[in-house]
């Protein structure tokens, strides 16, 4: 069924559901249209959970709503379905932090319903830390009566033999003219012994021994899903969205709900405490953290800050890179237009190195028409001069404007060191170094950003950020730029520490921070060098 024309913040349900019927009507008319059609649902579950899904929720009746509501996925549910099924597929694991009332857990009990209705011998299990979270009968919270209710409101050409008093028992969905099943445990010891097509754990973030539940479902099956909010840093899920790859994370942002928008977010803020705001609403790992250098709130408040405020970026178009330093770090490069980002990329350095890196880096300046690049020379950042320096050569033989190459030292000493970017300290006695001192100067930034769009406060566009909602890597980024600490040593200035025990190197911030940093020490190739590269001199070149 075609369904372009829904809007989900302001659903026509009734339209839906006539829609449905004269559909129904059609194949029931020409049953010998059901076996293509089921071909189909097969291989496109979304299709099947949109075009007869249904959901229920007893507070759309204080919206003028009915409970039962057809469940028509907007596109970032899609992508969840898919993104599971390419896991599935691929027999490998995935994670998944979402912010709360995504619908996230409705998408994966439709779509575990709907792989056992069209898929012989499926065997799919539920866990959770409670049993109640998994099974309770007349507890629309729990996952299996969601299951059972999704089941239920099916038309009969799709749901089968089912028999909702013989074929669903507590903790158990069985389908018998597919012979598959769905299963629920709780506890630590969930899935222990058994075996799953797929397993998904819910909440996966509040186990209270994960490495118990670990252990127990390392056998159970080659595709778990773990899906949850937020819970701190260092716990496995947390471990699992920041050290895996980004193939098997799928970020599921309240701003990726179309029926949310900053009028919702703004009630949420009222209505909730700031820990569970960043918790469970921005996907904050690090809101129980001491000492965080730049809130959640603050980042949210940024995205889109340019339009919000109605100002257009202007100033350089420039790019940064942050280089990875070993392992399963990743190479990264931010490029903004003024206080606007417009690029974000990662990537593994492996198998590579840093000079092919510097190319990577050119070619993106030469496709976003950047003048140059910041990079990080602290470690294996201080090759990238000379890798520069020689790529430039080669383009200056070529007639090809060269690209302006900009070393940052987060290590050395402070810039203006008797200035003072916090009033009533110096700067050579507030920061420990460069890191510090710029870090710092990025949460300002948040924080002015930050006042602007939610108080009022008025401040120049040139002080301010803007992530733009569409921004590749967003959400990550996000997630990285409330990553980093602060604290002050026992000298009294302050340390930037970016990697909090059990998390990992937040390289895209990285890269904004060194982007937004204001270093501006262009390197200058010197004409010695240009003639020993057999370059005329300017004046005698072409163009």
């Amino acid at each position: 069924m075609h369904l372009d024309w829904f809007d989900h913040k302001n659903p026509d349900y009734p339209r839906v559901f006539a829609q449905r019927t004269k559909t129904y009507r059609e194949i029931r008319a020409k049953p010998e249209l059901l076996p293509a059609l089921r071909a189909h649902y097969k291989d496109n579950p979304a299709d099947f959970i949109s075009d007869w899904g249904c959901t229920f929720d007893p507070r759309n009746i204080a919206l003028g709503l009915p409970p039962i509501v057809p469940f028509i996925l907007f596109p970032r549910q899609r992508e969840l379905v898919n993104w599971i099924l390419a896991r599935w597929r691929a027999c490998e694991p995935g994670v998944s932090p979402k912010s709360r009332e995504s619908g996230a857990s409705w998408v994966a009990i439709a779509l575990s319903c709907t792989l056992c209705l069209f898929n012989e011998g499926v065997a799919i299990g539920w866990g959770s830390r409670k049993e109640e979270y998994v099974d309770k009968l007349g507890a629309p919270k729990s996952l299996f009566w969601k299951a059972r209710k999704f089941v239920e409101l099916l038309p009969p050409e799709f749901r089968g033999n089912f028999d909702p008093k013989n074929d669903a028992p507590y903790m158990r969905i069985m389908f018998r003219d597919t012979e598959s099943i769905m299963t629920g445990e709780a506890g630590d010891n969930i899935g222990r012994g058994d075996r799953a097509s797929i397993y998904f754990v819910d909440e996966a973030a509040y186990l209270e021994r994960p490495e118990t539940v670990d252990a127990a479902l390392s056998q159970t099956t080659t595709c778990r899903i773990d899906i949850s909010t937020a819970n701190g840093l260092g716990n496995p899920f947390h471990r699992k969205v920041v050290e895996w790859p980004e193939e098997r994370v799928f970020r599921f942002h309240w701003r990726d709900d179309p029926r949310k928008d900053e009028v919702w977010y703004q009630k949420q803020l009222v209505d909730l405490d700031p820990v569970t705001i960043a918790q469970e609403i921005d996907i904050d790992f690090a809101s129980s953290v001491a000492g965080v250098l730049i809130p959640s709130a603050w980042v949210q408040a940024a995205i889109d800050a340019h339009v919000v405020l109605d100002f257009k970026p202007t100033g350089s178009r420039y790019g940064a890179l942050d280089v990875a330093d070993e392992g399963k770090d990743l190479n990264a490069y931010c490029g903004a237009h003024g206080v606007v980002l417009e690029a974000l990329e990662e990537w593994s350095g492996k198998g590579d190195d840093i000079f092919g890196t510097v190319i990577k880096v050119f070619g993106f300046c030469e496709e976003h028409g950047y003048d140059g690049f910041t990079y990080d020379g602290d470690g294996l950042g201080a090759g990238v001069r000379g890798d520069a320096r020689v790529i430039n050569e080669e383009r200056a033989k070529r007639n090809a404007r060269t690209i302006s190459v900009q070393m940052f030292r987060g290590s050395a000493g402070v810039d203006e060191p008797s200035s003072e970017d916090v009033r009533g300290r110096k700067n050579e006695d507030y920061f420990l170094n460069l890191k510090a001192q710029k870090w710092w100067s990025l949460r300002t930034r948040f924080q002015k950003t930050f006042r602007a769009v939610t108080e009022g406060v008025k401040a120049s566009p040139d002080e301010l950020i803007s992530i733009p909602l569409g921004l590749k890597h967003r959400a990550k980024l996000v997630a990285e730029l409330s990553q980093p600490t602060f604290k002050t040593n026992t000298v009294g200035k302050i340390v930037i520490n970016k990697a909090p025990d059990g998390t990992k190197s937040p390289n895209l911030a990285d890269a904004v921070m060194i982007r937004m940093s204001g270093v501006n020490r262009p390197m200058i190739i010197s004409q010695e060098a240009m003639r020993r590269a057999g370059v005329p001199p300017r004046g005698m070149r072409r163009g």
